[in-house]
This record gives structure tokens, C-alpha cells and sequence, in this order.
């Protein structure tokens, strides 16, 4: 393991980034005179660089022709860096806050890293350097995951890129041997020079909107990188404390539609570019956030005029409003609150329906986005093959004119989607009883289960009748959730390829 390591240039790309990422940080402590943090990163950074420097250069004069294998092992690579680069990103965060254990820095970035934003520390306890710290590792995960979705699961077919797949079944066994001839290294790289600006204008974007808003540099920052990654990290406990209000709730508003989507921001190598309001996974997308927004206030409405309560329009707008952000917020797996989503509380009298935040959450954003979830792909896919189904219960001899794509979509993609749901069902359940084992009651663990496996942090506060304090779990529980949060983002299907005797075979 350790030797297949030492030989990927993904990984040590990774470490060198971060090492540098650290910079920044260090930057804003040291502008605040706030030595005792900015020296952590600093050392920290410098180490880390130096230590990849020195891999990098001692690995150099290996000049063996590479083989399929060894590139196919930019697979195990990601996973090692979602388990062993936050041992490294969690040095500072521990030296910054000396009361803390190594385990509990080490769950904040895994948590951040992986774009899940759960946290166990209150907003006030931790310093603006620090809130920026987690942000930033979750804007850099994210990232990752733009980029090795197209660079390295879109190859394989995995990351529900099974799905859209629209190779032959003769030519299925093929896709290593298209993976060995774009080389991994190469084609990551050119894939983050094309992404990344494109990542980064977005982030730069939303952080001026938010600025003119009227939210604080810092504030606006991390709102900026949480939207892109979907973390729903925040310094100020939420965007519903913000400053910039309802404007810049619809601000967050828009840019979180690039997570329903890949289609809104690059194509992939499996599938034609096509228009975005043809794109089954936008379409449903939007019919959830219509949809699911308008029930509730129908149901808001019904319970009002139950309790004879007697409100004005200008509150069943807000309401209405808070509805619309907050659904679209945990579809895409951010778990950002709207301010108005209490009002539509308040309103209409009922508790928290913390059971659809959950269901969103787990159908989750789109395909080879920082979204996490079962992915809206995927679901489109089980939702053709159950219509075709209904119609051969009415006409059996009938033939399908969805087109070739939908109809191999409908057909193995199905099948694809279906094998994955029953994975994720299968973990889920897993875990939920390794909670309850170690613990956490029934709801708690459900709720830190699907939490953590589709990466949506802020379920923790918003998915139980109480919130959870993961403070309060015991050692053992954090070490689980922090490997169903890898999990989760890595999904179970990529971590059992890494298990296929072909890819180790000579």
C-alpha cells in the first residue's frame, strides 16, 4: 500500500496543494495578530511541502514505462487521500485549539474534506481563521471531486457514470484499456486547467454578490466556498444569520443549481453535450424544488385555517420562499436554513419536517457534482424502467419510442442504479446499527447515518426532533462516521472496484 502510494502523482499533487493551501490561513491569523494560530499552519505548510518535495524528487528518477494498473491506482490514491490527508490538514486545527483531541481535529476535516460540514464545535468556539480553515478544505474537496469525476470515475464508470454509460456490451470490458490510453496524470491535469478557473470564477462570483449584500469579507468567503462545495459550512452558525438577508439567500439561491447538474458546468466523456433544460437530471431537479416547496405550503395553509390563524400574504411569501431555498439546499446536499424557513414554522404551526429534509438528502444532486446522495441520475433511471413497466402491464407487445438513450438508460442503467440503491441501503442499515451499538439512540442514528452518507452535515441540527450533539458521542461513533463520510463520498460501488482481482492481476 505504502509503495503503491509513494508512486502516484495524484496523491503527492494533492499534498503539495494543501500544504500550500495552508498559506492562506497562516495569512489571516497573522493579519489579526492572532501568532498562536498563524504559527500552526505556517510550520505545518512548510513541513508538508518540504516532505512532498522531497517524495516527489526521490520518485522522479523512476522512468518505467507506466501501466494500466499503476494509473488505474489514481482510484486508490483518491481514497487514500479522503483517509490520510486530513491527518495532515488536522495538525494545525489541533495546535490551534490545544484543549481539543487529535481525533476530534481529525473528524472537522474529514467532515470538511469531504464536503459533509458536520461539525462538533459551537460557531463562537472556534476563531474566524479556523471557520475559514474548514471552509476552505471543503472548497478544495470539492474541487477534487469536479475534477476526478471526469478525470478518473467517468472512465471507470463509476460515481453513476454506470448509468449513462452508452458504450455496447461488447465494448464494456474495453473501458480500462481507454482509461490506460488518456493516462490519468495527463488527463487529470488537463481536465483541473479547464475546471478550475471556471470553479474558482464561480466562488469569486458569489463572494462579490454576497459583499455588495452587506455580509462581512469573511462571512461572504466562506458562504461563497460552502455554496460551490456543498458544504454548508458557515462562521456565523448559518446563512440565516447573515447579514445580506433574503438577497443574499436568493443569491446562494441561484448558484446552488450547479449542483444539480454537470450539464450546467462541463460535459463528460460517456455522453453528447445537450442542452441544459433537456438534461433528465436538471428537469427533475427542478420538478423536486418546485414541487416538494408548494405541498408544504399547502399543507401550511391547511393547518393554519385549522388553528384559525389569520396571517397576511407577506408572511405566506416568506414562508413560501423559505421553503423553496431550504428544499433546493438539502437536494443539493449544502444544508444551508433559510431565516424564513422558522417563519414557515411559526406560520403554519407544525414542527420541523425534518423526515423530507432526510429524503431530499438522500436522492441528493447531480452526477460527477460536489453534490452527495444517491444522485438524481440515478433515480431518473429507476423512474423510467417503473414507467416502462406500467406500460407493458397495459400493453405488453408495446414497443418504448423513448430513444436509444433513454431506452439503454431505462434497461442497464436501471439495473445499475438499482444494484448501488441496495448498496446504500445496505449501508445505511449498517451503520445505523453500529450507532445504535455504540450508544445513540434509534432516531439519532438514522439521522447521523444518512448525515454522513450523502455528505450533508447540518441534518445532524435539522433532521431529528432535537439536534444532535456529536460532542457527545463517544470516541467509536466519530471514528464510524467519519469512515461512512468517506464512504459516502467516494460511494461504496468505486471502494468495491478497488476489491476487483483484474485491477492487481499481472
Amino acid at each position: 500500500m505504502r509503495q503503491r502510494l509513494k508512486d502516484q502523482p495524484i496523491f503527492l499533487l494533492l499534498s503539495g496543494v494543501m500544504a500550500l493551501s495552508m498559506m492562506l490561513p497562516a495569512g489571516h491569523a497573522l493579519a489579526q495578530n492572532n501568532h498562536a494560530v498563524a504559527r500552526p499552519f505556517f510550520y505545518t505548510g512548510l513541513l508538508a511541502l518540504f516532505l512532498t518535495v522531497l517524495v516527489a524528487v526521490a520518485r522522479g528518477g523512476n522512468r518505467k514505462r507506466r501501466h494500466h494498473k499503476e494509473d488505474l491506482g489514481a482510484l486508490q490514491a483518491l481514497l487514500a487521500a479522503f483517509v490520510l490527508l486530513p491527518l495532515a490538514l488536522a495538525i494545525p486545527f489541533h495546535e490551534a485549539i490545544p484543549e481539543t483531541s487529535f481525533l476530534d481535529a481529525y473528524f472537522e476535516m474529514v467532515s470538511s474534506f469531504t464536503t459533509t460540514g458536520a461539525t462538533l464545535y459551537p460557531t463562537e468556539q472556534l476563531s474566524d481563521t479556523l471557520h475559514l480553515w474548514r471552509a476552505q478544505v471543503a472548497w478544495m474537496g470539492g474541487l477534487v471531486i469536479w475534477i476526478a469525476a471526469a478525470a478518473v470515475l467517468a472512465p471507470l464508470s463509476l460515481g453513476g457514470f454506470e448509468v449513462t454509460s452508452a458504450v455496447s456490451e461488447r465494448d464494456a470490458r474495453t473501458r480500462l484499456d481507454r482509461f490506460e490510453r488518456a493516462g490519468v496524470v495527463r488527463r487529470a491535469m488537463a481536465i483541473a486547467f479547464r475546471l478550475t478557473p471556471i470553479y474558482v470564477g464561480l466562488t469569486g462570483a458569489l463572494w462579490m454578490f454576497l459583499l455588495i449584500g452587506g455580509d462581512r469579507p469573511l462571512t461572504a468567503f466562506c458562504h461563497a466556498m460552502s455554496t460551490m462545495s456543498t458544504s454548508g459550512i458557515s462562521p456565523v452558525g448559518g446563512v440565516q444569520n447573515a447579514a445580506s438577508g433574503i438577497g443574499g439567500e436568493m443569491v446562494i439561491f441561484l448558484f446552488l443549481f450547479f449542483a444539480l447538474s454537470r450539464m450546467t458546468f462541463a460535459t463528460d466523456t460517456t455522453v453528447a453535450r445537450q442542452a441544459i433544460w433537456r438534461d433528465p437530471e436538471f428537469r427533475m431537479g427542478l420538478a423536486l424544488v418546485a414541487s416538494v416547496p408548494v405541498l408544504m405550503f399547502v399543507r401550511h395553509w391547511v393547518a393554519a385555517f385549522e388553528g384559525d390563524v389569520t396571517e397576511g400574504l407577506r408572511l405566506a411569501l416568506l414562508a413560501l420562499w423559505g421553503g423553496f431555498f431550504t428544499v433546493l439546499s438539502f437536494l443539493t446536499t449544502t444544508g444551508f436554513e433559510s431565516a424564513e424557513w422558522e417563519t414557515a414554522r411559526y406560520w403554519s404551526g407544525l414542527g420541523t419536517p425534518g423526515l423530507i429534509l432526510l429524503g431530499l438528502a438522500m436522492v441528493g444532486g447531480g452526477v460527477a457534482t460536489t453534490a452527495g446522495g444517491v444522485k438524481l441520475l440515478r433515480v431518473f433511471a429507476l423512474y423510467l424502467a417503473g414507467v416502462r413497466e406500467l406500460e407493458r402491464l397495459v400493453h405488453p407487445h408495446s414497443i418504448s419510442g423513448a430513444g436509444s438513450i433513454n431506452r439503454r438508460m431505462r434497461r442497464h442503467g436501471a439495473f445499475q442504479a438499482w444494484i448501488f440503491f441496495m448498496l446504500f441501503a445496505m449501508t445505511l442499515a449498517a451503520a445505523t446499527a453500529l450507532f445504535a451499538l455504540l450508544g445513540s439512540s434509534f432516531e439519532n442514528s438514522m439521522v447521523m447515518s444518512i448525515s454522513a452518507l450523502t455528505t450533508t452535515g447540518p441534518l445532524v441540527r435539522n433532521g431529528a426532533e432535537t439536534p444532535i450533539d456529536l460532542a457527545s458521542i463517544s470516541a467509536a461513533s466519530k471514528g464510524v462516521f467519519c469512515a461512512v463520510m468517506v464512504l459516502g463520498r467516494l460511494e461504496l460501488v468505486a471502494i468495491i472496484a478497488l476489491l476487483n482481482p483484474d485491477l492487481w492481476r499481472d
